[in-house]
C-alpha cells in the first residue's frame, strides 16, 4: 500500500486498506445519496425559498451583542489595523520565516476566513479593509460638499457581470500557485498594495457598492461560501430609495438567521454574467493547488512558470468544458426547455459544496499549523526579536492530530460535500422545465460528474507531497 501524505503535514501514513477501496467506497456513498432523491422525486420540493430559520437577534444576550455598534466599529478598526500591520511588516520587516505577513495572509486570512465564511458565516462585508477605507474616504468627501463622494460618475453595464472579479481571482490564483515567491513578506505586501490600487480605482470609477458586488474578487468569493453557511444576514427594511445593501443598512434594520447548511445555494437569483466561470475557477484553482504537489506533476509535467501558467489555464478550461458538457447532456436527456445559460447558471451553485469540502480537506492542516505560527508572529510581527504578547517562543505542535485522523476527516469531508452537491443539483433539476418523467434521468450526467470528482479529489489528497 502506498503512503498517503495528508496535505499540509507532510508526514507519511500507510493506508490500512488499498487506495482503490477508498475511492470506490466514496464513489458508492455519493451514488447512494442520490437514491432517496430519485425515489422521492416529484414529492414536494418548493422553490428553495422556504426553510427552517431561527432569528438570532431575538436570542437574549446574543441579539444584543450582534446589534452592538461598538462591536461593529471595533471589528472594522481591527481589520484596517491588521491590514496596515501586514503591509508594514511585509515591506519593512525581516524577510525570513519569522515575519507575520505571509502566515497571516495565507493561513489566517485566506484559509481561516474562507472556512469561517463557509461553516459559520460571511464576515467579509464587515471586515473588508478596502471597503472600510473607501467608505471612510467617501464619507469624508461627502461631508466636504462633494455630492457623489469619490464616485467618478461611470456606470458598469449589467452585461459585464462579475467578469472583473473573475480576472482578479485568476490573478490571485496565479500568484498563489505560479509566482516564484508568494510567501516572501515583501512580495505579499506589494501584491496587497497592487490589489488595493485596482480596488480603489474600481470603486471610485463605478461606485463602491457596484465594484464590491462585481469586481472585488474576495467579496464575490466569500459571498459564495457564505451561501453555504448556516447563518444569513438580511436587510429587513430599506430607509433610502437605493438597492438594499448590508453596508448601508442601519443595525436595527438587519436580521440574522440560523438556517440549515447549504440551503442558501438552493435559492434562485445568483446568475450574473461570468458567474459560472467564477464558480468553476474556484473549484479548479484549489484542485490545481493540490495537483501541483503530486509526483505526477513534478516528474511528468515539470514545474516551470510556463507549464504552471498553462496548466492553470488548461485546468480551468477543462473543468469549465466538462461542466458545460454535463449541463448539455442533462438538458438533452431530461428534455429540458429554455435557454442553456439558465441551466448552466442553475446547476453551478451545486458545485460550491464541493469547493468548500476540498478547501477544508486540502487546507485544513495548513491552517492548523499556520494558525499556531501566527501565535508567535503576533508577538514579533516584523521579525525583529520582539515579544509583545509573551508568545514569541511558541512553536507549532505538529503531532497534535494524527495523520490517520486527518485522512479519514478528508474522506468524510469530500463525501459529505459531494452528497450535498447531489442534493442541490436535484433541487435545481426539479425547478427547471423538463419533459414529464425525465427529471431523474436528466440528472444522471451531473451525478456522474460528482462521482468522478469525488474520485479525483481523494486521489490527489492521497498523493505524497513532493512539490
Amino acid at each position: 500500500m502506498r503512503p498517503v501524505f495528508a496535505h499540509g503535514f507532510g508526514q507519511g501514513y500507510d493506508l490500512p486498506l488499498p487506495l482503490w477501496l477508498y475511492l470506490y467506497g466514496a464513489a458508492a456513498a455519493v451514488l447512494l445519496s442520490f437514491l432517496p432523491l430519485a425515489i422521492l422525486s416529484g414529492k414536494g420540493g418548493g422553490d428553495g425559498g422556504e426553510y427552517p430559520r431561527l432569528d438570532l437577534l431575538r436570542v437574549p444576550v446574543l441579539g444584543g451583542l450582534l446589534r452592538s455598534r461598538p462591536l461593529l466599529a471595533g471589528m472594522r478598526l481591527l481589520s484596517v489595523g491588521l491590514f496596515g500591520l501586514v503591509v508594514s511588516a511585509g515591506l519593512f520587516g525581516e524577510q525570513g520565516g519569522e515575519n507575520l505577513a505571509p502566515v497571516f495572509v495565507w493561513a489566517v486570512w485566506w484559509v481561516g476566513l474562507s472556512l469561517f465564511a463557509a461553516f459559520v458565516g460571511n464576515l467579509w462585508p464587515v471586515v473588508n479593509p478596502w471597503g472600510i477605507l473607501f467608505g471612510w474616504a467617501d464619507g469624508a468627501a461627502r461631508r466636504l460638499g462633494r455630492k457623489d463622494g469619490l464616485w467618478l460618475g461611470w456606470t458598469c453595464p449589467e452585461a459585464v457581470g462579475v467578469w472583473p472579479a473573475v480576472a482578479l481571482y485568476l490573478a490571485f490564483v496565479w500568484f498563489e500557485n505560479v509566482f516564484a515567491d508568494p510567501a516572501t513578506p515583501r512580495n505579499v505586501a506589494f501584491a496587497a498594495l497592487l490589489y488595493s490600487v485596482v480596488t480603489f480605482y474600481g470603486m471610485a470609477s463605478f461606485g463602491g457598492e457596484t465594484w464590491l458586488r462585481r469586481g472585488e474578487a474576495f467579496s464575490v468569493f466569500f459571498g459564495l461560501l457564505g451561501r453555504f453557511a448556516p447563518t444569513e444576514v438580511r436587510v429587513k427594511q430599506v430607509r433610502v430609495k437605493r438597492r438594499p445593501c448590508f453596508a448601508r443598512a442601519a443595525v436595527e434594520d438587519l436580521g440574522m438567521n440560523l438556517r440549515p447548511f447549504g440551503v442558501g445555494l438552493g435559492r434562485p437569483g445568483w446568475a450574473p454574467p461570468g458567474g459560472v466561470s467564477f464558480v468553476v475557477l474556484v473549484l479548479a484553482g484549489v484542485t490545481y493547488d493540490g495537483l501541483l504537489e503530486t509526483p505526477f506533476w513534478v516528474e511528468v509535467v515539470r514545474t516551470t512558470p510556463i507549464t504552471q501558467t498553462t496548466g492553470l489555464l488548461l485546468t480551468w478550461a477543462a473543468f469549465l468544458g466538462v461542466y458545460l458538457g454535463c449541463v448539455w447532456l442533462c438538458r438533452v436527456i431530461g428534455g429540458e426547455r429554455g435557454p442553456f445559460r439558465r441551466s448552466a447558471a442553475g446547476y453551478v451553485l451545486a458545485l460550491v459544496p464541493i469547493a468548500v469540502a476540498y478547501q477544508a480537506a486540502h487546507y485544513g492542516t495548513f491552517l492548523l499549523v499556520g494558525g499556531q505560527e501566527a501565535v508567535a508572529g503576533a508577538s514579533d510581527p516584523f521579525g525583529w526579536g520582539w515579544d509583545l504578547l509573551g508568545t514569541a517562543d511558541f512553536r507549532p505542535r505538529y503531532g497534535m492530530v494524527g495523520v490517520g485522523a486527518v485522512w479519514y476527516a478528508q474522506v468524510g469531508l469530500i463525501v459529505a460535500g459531494h452528497a450535498v452537491a447531489v442534493w442541490l443539483a436535484h433541487r435545481v433539476a426539479s425547478l427547471l422545465p423538463a419533459a414529464p418523467g425525465r427529471v431523474v434521468p436528466g440528472q444522471l450526467p451531473m451525478l456522474a460528474l460528482m462521482v468522478l470528482y469525488t474520485i479525483c479529489s481523494l486521489w490527489i489528497l492521497a498523493q505524497p507531497i513532493v512539490g
